[in-house]
This record gives C-alpha cells, structure tokens and sequence, in this order.
C-alpha cells in the first residue's frame, strides 16, 4: 500500500503516505490522524494497521461505527486498493495494496507520450466552462439577430432525454450501465466505457465492446486538465497516429470526456468508432461534454443516497437489536432480606458490550454479576448475549465460585474471537452476615464505602476470560458490615472524559457515594450517573455505563 487520500466535509483532500507501522483516527488529540471538530468521531474510532505487506482496518468500538464499502465493519479486515473506509464524516481511500483478481476491461499504453495540439485540422480541445461559455455568446448574438441561437435542436432533445432518465432511482452499476448507453447512442459511437477515479487508479464500471486500449496522452489530458478531447481521424493527427493502441484497434475516431462535478474529476467517458463515414464532430464532444457532467452529478448524488440508506438499515436494525438486548438485562433488582439493591446500563451507542445481572438464593443470598466485553456495538452485543446465557447455566445455586469463574473462562475460549475478550466480576453477598465471597477475571476492582465514610477496592483476583482455557481462577472474602455499600462499575464509568481528556477516575466515583452512602441504592446510581454527566460537560459517552450497588441494611 503507497498512499492514503483522506477526504474531509468541507471538500479537501490530503494524501497520507503508508510508510509507518498504524495510522489511528479520530478526535483525541493525540492520535495519528486527529479530527477534533469531527462531532460524527469517537476519541479513538478506527485503526489502520500493517500486517507484513498489506494493511489492516478494525473498528475500535466506536459510538457512530466505522463503514468499509459502504458496508459496516465488524471485524478486522485486510485492506485492497480502492477501498473506502468512511468514519464520522471522513472518507479514507486506499491505494495500491493489492492487484486486482480479475483482468481489467481496458489498458493504458505506457509508451504513449506526447501532447495535443489545440490548432490541429483533426483534434479539438474543449472543456465545459468553454462550452457554457460559447453557448451564452451564441444565445446573445442569435438574440441580437433575432435569431434563437444556442445548442442545437438535436443536442437540447439529447441532454432533456439524458436528465429525464438519469432523474430515477437506479443502483449505482445499473446507472453506470445506463449513462454508458445514452453517451453512445447520444454520438452514434460504436463502442465505449465508463471509468472512476479511485484514489488516483482508473476503474472501470461499464463498458459496450472489450479490449480496450485507451492512449496515457488522452487519459493524461482529460484527467489532468479536465478537458474534453475529440480525434475526428486518429490518421491524421501526428500525435496519435503512431499509437499501438490506435492503431492495433482502428480506431479513426474518438471522444473522451471528464465526469466532472464542479470542480473534481470522477472519472471518463471514453467513446470511439471504426468509422471513416461519420467521424465524430464538436457537436458531438460538446453534446457528451455537458452529458458527462449531468452524468456525474447524478452518479454522486446515487453514491450518497446509497450511503445514506445503509446507514438507515443499520441503525433500524440497531434499534431492534436494543430493544432485544434490554430483555436479557434486569429491569428491577429483587428483593433480598437485609440488601439494598440497584442496578444500571446505559450503552455508549444502541446496542452495548456490558452485562450486569441479579440472581437471589435462598438465605438471604444474592449474586451479582458484572461482564464488560472489548469493544463496543454490534460485536461486542453479540458476544454479550453468549456471556449471558452461560452465566445464566453456571449461576445454579454455585457452590464454589471459583469453579465458576474457570468453566465460564473455558466455554467463553471456545466460542470467543481472537481479538475480543471479557472483563467479569462475580460474587454472592448475604444479606444476613455480610459475607461476601468474589471472583475477579481482569475487571475494576469494586468499592466498598463503609458506614464511616472509609472507602476501599476489592483487590485479588486473576486475569480476563477468553484468551487462555486454562487458567484456574480462586476466590476472595470480604464483609460488609450494617450502613456499608458496594459499588460494581464498568470502566466506562472511571474513564468518562470531558473535552480536555481528564477522566472521572475512582476517587471522584468514591467521594459521589460516601455522599450519598445513607440514601436508598436507586439513589445512589442516580447520583454517579449525574456526576459522570456533570464530569463530562457535554463531552460524547465514549464507553459502555455500568454500575451496580448492593447496602447492607438493618432487618
């Protein structure tokens, strides 16, 4: 991979050379590729990696996500040329990776060198803004005379055809088909072929006839310039007529044209015919000249639209998965003899990688389980809802959490890809004694706030769950005493940022709830979501919200 163009809202592009090891993007100052005012980007949204002599994407669990081709990125995918990687409002298009599987349609004579020459009896050089100019001076003096000046009758029927078809709803290869034939019929040319501009690389999109040997010297001047080329006959020009490509494929005359949307270059309308009987005309460059134009602006309008329209399934889609999601999380904590129980989750983006959830036993017992799996969205939910229905299997009255925690580490390692794992606390607290038996697999150690306003993390525990099956895991014991609490949380909570990066951290989460230590647990979640939301002042939720809080209680 050479280059990578990077292209931004207010319409500039910039070339990006691919000679490091990671490229990451997004609105955090210190990431590689740094968009602060990109409201559509999370602090870190998507990571460009090399892998030996290709290139890797992965989104990193970002809240708007990460689209490659117009499709969403779900998993780490290895890079080709021409690829668009589109992140908040930013389109990254890659370059040179890797050859393409199948033998283009067409073939650029590298040899070709050489220059048009405006004043030649066989080449004519055009360019829109010459046309629309030439046309308004022939309307003025037409006008003068009393004449009605202008395009030809001919060319007006062409171009009013040409907007009254492209102005349906076609997909873009379809479209690309459909602007081909009206630009041949429009010329009567006898074959041609459509071609975009990805990154620098001309592809092509639509063709009518095969083996297409275009001169570098044309592509040169239209891609280049933006103007429009016409050859009446290739034989008498002096520029062209020693030319293997036109003279391997009698070719004697020929029409090349820019897509052209403003002032950026799409692509080209390339149209030639055998043909010594009617040679194309200015008429006919300055007919497909225009054409091309219309042509470019519906084909981009189409690119957006489609664009738009994946985004539209997939946030429909998003808000199904969520509602589903919501029924595998506890709308209310239950109700156990000398606890005080609540619980909360609020996903970064519609669908969300923690899980929390509440199981009584009897004797006043309660386990309380908490899972944060990396990443965020639709993978991260996925593999969520797995955790939770193994959990759900293994919480059976346990009697020794440890050998829970182990077998949830091995089923998760079968069944969990290789770049993902799963943070997890687990305990069971009684409500009765105070006696708190845990288990921690790689998660934020808990808080206790005691009675007296004395906070402590529940250290000891082992390493995440998902990488390695073999890990035996042990269990800890602590107690809480009447008036103490325990607060569970995800990171999401301790690394909540603000604008300038400082995060809320476990000391501000500790002094929240030793303020609100005496009121009910309900209240206690409320007021640490309010304080990360005050801690943030406006800044996006770049993670998953967590937190459960258990109070032992007087009976």
């Amino acid at each position: 991979m050479k280059e990578l163009q990077i292209l931004s809202p207010d319409g500039k592009s910039r070339m990006i050379p691919l000679d490091g090891e990671r490229l990451c993007l997004g609105r955090s100052t210190t990431v590689e590729l740094s968009y602060p005012n990109d409201s559509g980007l999370s602090r870190q949204h998507t990571l460009l990696e090399r892998s030996g002599d290709s290139w890797t994407v992965v989104d990193l669990g970002s809240k708007n996500g990460t689209m490659l081709n117009g499709q969403p990125l779900t998993a780490k995918t290895t890079l080709k040329s021409g690829d668009r990687i589109m992140a908040g409002h930013m389109i990254l298009i890659c370059d040179g990776m890797a050859s393409r599987s199948s033998n283009p349609v067409v073939v650029f004579d590298a040899a070709d060198s050489g220059d048009f020459s405006e004043s030649s009896s066989t080449t004519v050089i055009t360019s829109l803004d010459s046309i629309m100019r030439a046309d308004e001076q022939a309307k003025q003096s037409a006008g003068a005379k009393g004449e009605s000046g202008g395009l030809a009758a001919a060319q007006v029927a062409a171009l009013i055809r040409a907007g009254n078809e492209l102005s349906g709803n076609r997909p873009l290869p379809e479209l690309f088909r459909f602007i081909l034939e009206l630009a041949i019929d429009a010329v009567k040319g006898d074959r041609g072929i459509i071609l975009t501009l990805e990154n620098n690389e001309l592809v092509p999109q639509a063709n009518r006839g095969e083996g297409f040997r275009i001169s570098s010297t044309v592509r040169n001047r239209v891609i280049d310039t933006g103007a429009s080329v016409l050859v009446r006959d290739t034989a008498s020009d002096e520029a062209l007529r020693e030319r293997k490509s036109i003279v391997e494929q009698n070719i004697r005359s020929l029409i090349a044209v820019p897509l052209q949307t403003g002032t950026e270059i799409i692509g080209i309308i390339y149209v030639d015919s055998p043909s010594i009987l009617r040679p194309f005309n200015k008429d006919d460059l300055n007919l497909l000249t225009v054409m091309a134009n219309v042509a470019a602006v519906r084909i981009e309008h189409t690119r957006l639209a489609e664009m738009e329209r994946a985004k539209q399934i997939m946030a429909r889609d998003l808000d199904q998965a969520a509602e589903i999601q919501q029924l595998y999380l506890p709308a209310t904590a239950p109700n156990v003899r000398g606890l005080d129980l609540a619980g909360h989750n609020a996903p970064c983006r519609t669908v969300g990688g923690d899980y929390f959830d509440f199981f009584p036993y009897e004797g006043s017992r309660v386990a309380m389980v908490l899972g944060d799996v990396s990443g965020k969205g639709m993978p991260a939910s996925l593999l969520m809802m797995g955790l939770q229905a193994r959990v759900q299997a293994l919480a059976e009255e346990p009697k020794d959490l440890a050998s829970v925690m182990t077998r949830l580490n091995r089923l998760t390692c079968a069944n969990c890809p290789a770049n993902r794992f799963i943070t997890v606390f687990f305990c069971i607290l009684n409500g009765e004694t105070g006696e708190l038996i845990f288990c921690n697999a790689g998660h934020n150690p808990p808080l206790i706030i005691r009675a007296n306003g004395e906070h402590e993390q529940l250290e000891g525990g082992g390493p995440v769950i998902g990488i390695i099956p073999t890990i035996e895991y042990r269990e800890y014991r602590q107690k809480l005493e009447i008036g103490d609490t325990l607060v569970i949380y995800s990171d999401g909570v301790t690394e909540a940022a603000d604008a300038s990066d400082d995060e809320f951290e476990t000391e501000r989460l500790a002094e929240t709830v030793r303020r609100s230590r005496h009121l009910p647990a309900t209240q206690i979640v409320d007021l640490i979501r309010k304080a990360v939301t005050v801690h943030a002042a406006g800044a996006p939720q770049s993670d998953d919200i967590t937190i459960m809080v258990a109070r032992r209680v007087s009976v």
